[in-house]
């Protein structure tokens, strides 16, 4: 016969070790969603995707049975706004990922901050899929150039920001040049006035400037002449001889007939 009694114990076990872990398991999702659901959002609402939807799906007016209809060309102009922000957000989310991963390996950010973007991430996965399927609804293989053209949008309206940033700044920039270069203006002039204070006219003793002093000491050309004339009448007497004695007599002999 079988022993009840003895099976009894390990049944009993086996029983409370299942509902603890089951009850455990059920404790820690329930806080796990809590935590998640606590946490704030990584990106603000969506607003081009509440458009789309609040067109999508728009309310009877009071006293009507049917809803206005919208045109297709709206719906899609809308979802291709949509589009466009999931672009953004998407390329926001690839250049946070690694520099985010990096700082929680070092730990430098919490595991928080990694639950948001994890949140984040899969929320834009949906996001996505979601997009795909209602271009696909409008027209057949829409899904798979939507987000080429959504690109493209994305692109030209980061460009129109960048633009009416830079032309915001002109007008201050403007009056920062004008006020520098009034500054540069003022101060060259200080230094040209400082200059033609400190360098007087060199003068000599006589109270006569070094330009009249030079053309006074240049020596005209008669003077220059007069010096030639002079060192040629002069006659050097080298060693005695009766050629050089007779030609002393000569020159004397001429002179006294002169």
């Amino acid at each position: 016969m079988v022993n009840w009694i003895s099976l009894v114990v390990p049944f009993a076990y086996l029983s409370i070790l299942v509902g603890s872990l089951a009850t455990f398991s059920s404790l820690y999702r329930k806080r796990k969603n809590a935590v998640s659901t606590s946490l704030a959002p990584w990106f603000p609402p969506h607003l081009q995707r509440n458009i789309y939807l609040s067109l999508l799906h728009l309310d009877p007016e009071p006293g009507q049975e049917k809803a206005p209809a919208v045109p297709e060309s709206v719906l899609k102009a809308a979802l291709l706004r949509r589009a466009a922000e999931d672009v953004y957000r998407t390329m926001q989310i690839r250049n946070a990922k690694q520099a985010l991963s990096s700082l929680l390996a070092r730990g430098s950010v919490g595991d928080d901050l990694w639950k948001r973007f994890q949140r984040a991430e899969s929320e834009m996965e949906e996001e996505l899929r979601d997009v795909v399927m209602e271009a696909n609804a409008f027209s057949p293989n829409w899904g798979q150039t939507i987000f080429l053209s959504a690109n493209e949008m994305a692109a030209n309206g980061m460009l129109r920001k960048r633009i009416e940033e830079l032309q915001s700044q002109t007008k201050s920039e403007k009056e920062w040049w004008e006020q520098r270069r009034a500054t540069i203006q003022t101060d060259f002039m200080k230094e040209l006035d400082q200059g033609r204070t400190t360098t007087p006219t060199p003068k000599t003793d006589g109270g006569v400037s070094s330009t009249k002093q030079q053309k006074l000491n240049v020596p005209t050309v008669d003077s220059k002449a007069d010096r030639a004339t002079s060192d040629e009448d002069t006659v050097v007497v080298e060693g005695g001889g009766p050629t050089a004695g007779g030609s002393i007599k000569g020159n004397k002999k001429k002179k006294s007939k002169k």
